[in-house]
């Protein structure tokens, strides 16, 4: 259910449906997969209600490489203390509670990070600058700061060391929701373009009755109909117990890679009207370049499908 409540939340505005898709895809899922009972009673009810949750795992060394992780975790006595900086952490301007990853044990390498629960009040934590983005503006991304940031033993999810293993299992699973949010901008887009053709007059009639639009409008159907197809098949997977994480690649690749080019032709149909900021093509074209980078970029994903690809029998 949440892949179809991020779909139609994009078709109209992009940075609501990442919002939504970042607290049931990547928070929620967390709490519900590896937190434990005291956990999930204190934070539930608050991300139910009152509280945005974010995802940081990202750094301004490990994008890609996403275990190569400066945050450090000291543990001292019934807490620890978390040092180091976090990048384009999507929500966090609003967040409250936000799954911070951090590495316990450097000389252990990616089987030292750890996976914690850090509120926005606790010592040592902050929240830098917002970034000023190209696309899904309405979605605060920010800088955070960790400095002698205190964070109680029971708030550590799982066990220590198991962060990487949290880590990659819902990012996994966040790229079907990364492929809903792209399939509802590509829909927004096309059904923008579609009654902009019916209603726009060349050479007197409607540009709709030209065939060289009416093959752009059946390309941009196709594509988004091979995307929504390929993301409700990957979540029926993933909610069936089937491996999933090949499929979960493919959607994402397939469905940013299509949102950019349906979104590019929405314009393209609008002629000079497209270019700007009276119609709202060009907010989806904006905000369909994200898709291709957060959350593994187009290259990691095709590098997981090739791999999987490759191994298979």
């Amino acid at each position: 259910m949440s892949v179809l409540a991020v779909e139609e939340l994009s078709r109209v505005d992009p940075a609501v449906g990442v919002v939504v898709d970042v607290q049931n895809t990547l928070v929620n899922n967390v709490f519900l997969r590896w937190a434990d009972e005291a956990q999930r009673k204190k934070y539930f009810p608050r991300l139910a209600s009152e509280s945005v949750g974010a995802y940081a795992l990202s750094e301004a060394s490990s994008g890609s490489d996403a275990f190569a992780l400066a945050t450090r975790a000291e543990e001292r006595g019934d807490h620890f203390v978390l040092n180091g900086r976090k990048m384009w952490i999507t929500n966090a301007k609003e967040a409250d509670i936000f799954i911070l990853f951090a590495n316990a044990n450097p000389a252990a390498g990616y089987k030292g990070i750890s996976a914690f629960i850090v509120e926005k009040t606790f010592p040592g934590f902050a929240v830098g600058k917002k970034e000023d983005k190209l696309g899904i503006r309405a979605s605060s991304t920010c800088e955070l700061l960790l400095d002698d940031c205190i964070v109680p033993k029971e708030n550590v999810l799982g066990k220590v060391g198991i962060g990487y293993k949290i880590a990659i299992e819902t990012l996994n699973e966040g790229r079907i929701g990364i492929g809903a949010q792209m399939t509802g901008l590509a829909q927004g887009a096309y059904e923008a373009a579609l009654t902009y053709s019916k209603e726009r007059n060349a050479f007197g009639k409607p540009i709709s009755q030209f065939q060289a639009v009416q093959f752009q409008l059946a390309e941009m159907a196709t594509d988004l109909e091979c995307s929504r197809t390929l993301t409700y098949n990957t979540a029926r997977m993933r909610d069936a117990g089937i491996p999933f994480v090949k499929e979960a690649a493919m959607t994402k690749y397939f469905s940013s890679m299509m949102a950019e080019r349906v979104s590019s032709m929405a314009v393209q149909l609008y002629g000079g009207y497209g270019y700007t900021k009276d119609y709202p093509v060009e907010k989806f074209y904006r905000d369909a370049k994200i898709g291709q980078i957060y959350e593994g970029t187009s290259n990691m994903q095709l590098q997981t499908i090739a791999k999987l690809a490759l191994s298979e029998k």
